[in-house]
Parts: structure tokens; C-alpha cells; sequence
């Protein structure tokens, strides 16, 4: 059985970290908190106390990290992976990256005998508690092929995208469908109230026919009693269209709606929200509109 190293446990990866060890695997972790750690120790995990030493006693490494600096730090910076990294070992990263980064690193990998692969995921935290992850990956189909029974462990569906980066294309790809879904969420909401309906009973009509969709499935009723906990938090959600903007800068693509989308998600975080889970961009369309969304009992 693949021994698996973990690094990087926030609201995803102790979840994700949590369920392969529930499937039998045995788990070396690290992270710069303690708490966590300390959680999933007491669950059965071995402590590592830098990325290098986790490397070192591994089959496969994820690194779950929040943008590409930290990656690349953890990865091929002082005392990481790479320092303590045997040829067969397979690095794979479940962050949101840069899909420049993610073939950059693969490349420096590849000098050390190292596969990688760049593995977002998809689904929030309730995907990562219940263990209903997408992931989308890029790399070598070998080294996929080898780890395979451990993304089952964390996801219901493993797609495998391309060559390296082509996983964190996908990623910044589904960034902008889910940014366009929380946006047009809040705006029909804010809409449907400020008519003078109830934005509930819209939310009902609309939801089985064309609009159908994640979003108007599972985060009206949150907001509806006033939860705007995360979730996937706004201040990840701008920084992964930062990430899309900049990828598209660099293929001359246009992303004109995922511009604006990415000015409300940015004045979130002017606004204090950036804490918040991404649905909370109704707070945005509220200032704007001028009312309050009324929460149910």
C-alpha cells in the first residue's frame, strides 16, 4: 500500500488528508499550525516536521497550499520536497495554481527523477468532508495510474486533463463558471426581492428548469438563514480569478465577464468580506441595490 504525505491542512486538505487515512493509507502530514495536526496525529496520522522530511518516508506527496509562492516554497525551496525527494517518488499538487507554475515545477521535478502532478479540486468543503471531490489532473498517466486508489479516496470523479498544467487550466476554467454562478445567484436574489417577491419562492421556480445548476441547489438556503460562513472563502475565490485573468493575459484571450466578476469579487474583500464564503458577493449587489437580503427562521 502507498505511504502518502500531506502538507497543507486548512479547510480542504484536513478533510482530504482525513479521508485517506480513513481509506487505510498511512499518513505522514505537516502543516504550519498545529492544531490540525494534532487533530489528524490523534486520528492515526505520523507528524513530519518540514516538507523535506515528509518527502523523504513517502510513495506520493500532495502539497494543498493557497497560491503559487507557497507551492513553489514548499516544493523546491529550502528544506522542501524536492531536498529529500527518490526518483519514483510521485509530487502532486491539489492547490489552485498558476498553470505556468505547475509546468515550471513539474520540469524541476522531472530533474530529480520526481513525477508530478498538478491536481485542483472542485466541490468545497462539503466535498472535501464527504469525500465527493472532482479532480482534474495534468501529467504523467503513469504516475496518475500509480495514485489512482488514492484520489478515489478523496473524490468521486478523476479526470485526467493532459500533460502538466493542463489540470490548473480546468481549474482556473471551472474558477469562471463558478464565479459567473455566484454572481448571477446574488444578482437574481437581490432582484427578485427588490420586485417585491419572495426570493425563496423564485429560487423554487427556477431551479428545476433551465437555470439548474450547483449553486441554486445547495447555497440559497444558506443564505436564506443568513449563513455566510465558508465554504470556499471570497478571498480564494479572487485570487483564483487573478490567476485566470493572468493565464488568459498571457494566450490573448478575452474574459470579459469574468473581469467584472472578478472588480465584485475584489470589492468583497474591500468591504470586510474577505473571510466569507464566495456565495457572500450578495453582500456586494446588496450595497449596490440598496437593501438586505430578509433571512428566515
Amino acid at each position: 500500500m502507498l505511504k502518502v504525505g500531506y502538507i497543507g491542512l486548512g479547510l480542504m486538505g484536513k478533510s482530504i488528508a482525513r479521508n485517506i487515512l480513513k481509506a487505510g493509507f498511512p499518513v505522514v502530514v505537516h502543516n504550519r499550525s498545529r492544531a490540525a495536526v494534532n487533530e489528524l496525529v490523534a486520528e492515526g496520522a505520523q507528524e513530519a516536521h518540514s516538507p523535506a522530511e515528509v518527502a523523504g518516508q513517502v510513495d506520493v506527496v500532495f502539497t494543498n497550499l493557497p497560491d503559487s509562492p507557497d507551492v513553489e516554497k514548499v516544493a523546491i525551496g529550502p528544506d522542501g520536497i524536492i531536498e529529500n525527494a527518490r526518483p519514483g517518488l510521485v509530487f502532486v499538487d491539489n492547490s489552485t495554481i498558476k498553470p505556468a507554475t505547475a509546468r515550471m515545477l513539474a520540469a524541476r521535478m522531472a530533474e530529480k527523477g520526481v513525477f508530478a502532478l498538478d491536481a485542483p479540486v472542485s466541490g468545497g468543503d462539503i466535498g472535501a468532508r464527504n469525500g465527493t471531490l472532482t479532480i482534474m489532473v495534468g501529467g504523467d498517466a503513469g504516475a496518475l495510474e500509480k495514485v489512482l486508489p488514492v484520489f478515489q479516496a478523496m473524490g468521486k470523479t478523476v479526470t485526467h486533463v493532459g500533460e502538466a498544467g493542463a489540470g490548473q487550466v480546468a481549474k482556473a476554467a471551472n474558477q469562471i463558471m463558478v464565479a459567473a454562478q455566484m454572481v448571477a445567484l446574488a444578482e437574481l436574489l437581490v432582484f427578485s426581492q427588490k420586485a417585491g417577491v419572495d426570493p425563496q419562492k423564485v429560487v423554487d421556480a427556477i431551479k428545476g428548469g433551465a437555470a439548474q445548476c450547483w449553486t441554486l441547489d445547495v447555497k440559497p438556503p444558506r443564505l436564506f438563514v443568513g449563513n455566510r460562513a465558508p465554504g470556499f472563502k471570497a478571498y480564494m475565490q479572487a485570487k483564483d480569478l487573478n490567476i485566470v485573468l493572468e493565464t488568459a493575459r498571457e494566450y490573448g484571450v478575452p474574459l470579459p465577464g469574468t473581469a467584472e466578476n472578478a472588480q465584485l469579487f475584489n470589492a468583497m474583500l474591500q468591504m470586510g468580506m474577505s473571510e466569507l464564503d464566495n456565495s457572500a458577493v450578495v453582500g456586494v449587489i446588496e450595497a449596490l441595490a440598496g437593501i438586505k437580503l430578509q433571512e428566515k427562521q
